[in-house]
């Protein structure tokens, strides 16, 4: 299972360095006003789930993922502390089991690059309108979701588990837990990459002790 917090960013996905990632101008109008508004993490999130929508991805199957603690829905939550990473990824399953991912993270905010990601989306929309719907295909195998690194180390190694020790699951939650507060992309000497390796330690883990 994909978390929703803190953000997984795809395995093999390069990273915009913070030299080139720049304000983003995606805006909101409210009613009949002209003023364009800041878009909110609320609106970012719609957007993006209404794009789905009519591509036909049921909510069930879609994880917005990013650096902000989650509402009871598990959404992003709005009104809290920008992140130092202000990356986002989407996941989602399509109706024939096929496993996608789209995640940006060139602009400053987390409602920006949500946004991007549904303009994106929409963009790609417009070649099945226009009759693409093969080259809408596969256009979207371009974002199938990545498996681990093939040199990714064993959840042992990660979770700094001794080999032939006895744990539970209850264990490795433990020790996951203390590790992600090390290693979350908003510490010091955090990275998208460690807290990557983190969380794929941890399925691993969950998946063999059960």
């Amino acid at each position: 299972m994909i978390p929703a917090y803190p953000l997984q960013w795809p395995a093999g996905w390069p990273s915009t360095p913070v030299s080139q990632q720049r304000y983003a101008k995606f805006g909101s109008k409210k009613g009949e006003s002209t003023r364009v508004t800041d878009i909110t993490i609320a609106e970012g999130t719609m957007r993006v789930l209404e794009q789905l929508a009519r591509m036909g991805i049921d909510r069930q199957d879609v994880v917005i993922s990013t650096n902000l603690t989650l509402r009871l829905d598990g959404l992003p939550r709005s009104g809290q502390p920008a992140p130092r990473d202000a990356g986002a990824a989407v996941y989602w399953q399509t109706s024939k089991g096929e496993r996608r991912v789209m995640a940006i993270d060139q602009y400053y905010r987390v409602e920006d690059n949500l946004a991007a990601i549904a303009a994106t989306l929409d963009a790609m929309r417009a070649i099945e309108r226009h009759g693409g719907a093969q080259i809408l295909d596969r256009a979207l195998t371009g974002f199938v979701a990545l498996p681990a690194p093939s040199g990714q180390r064993k959840w042992r190694d990660v979770l700094e588990v001794p080999a032939g020790w006895n744990v539970c699951l209850d264990d490795v939650k433990d020790r996951y837990r203390r590790l992600a507060r090390e290693r979350h992309p908003d510490r010091p000497n955090g990275s998208n990459a460690a807290m990557s390796e983190l969380n794929v330690a941890l399925a691993e883990a969950e998946k063999e002790i059960g």
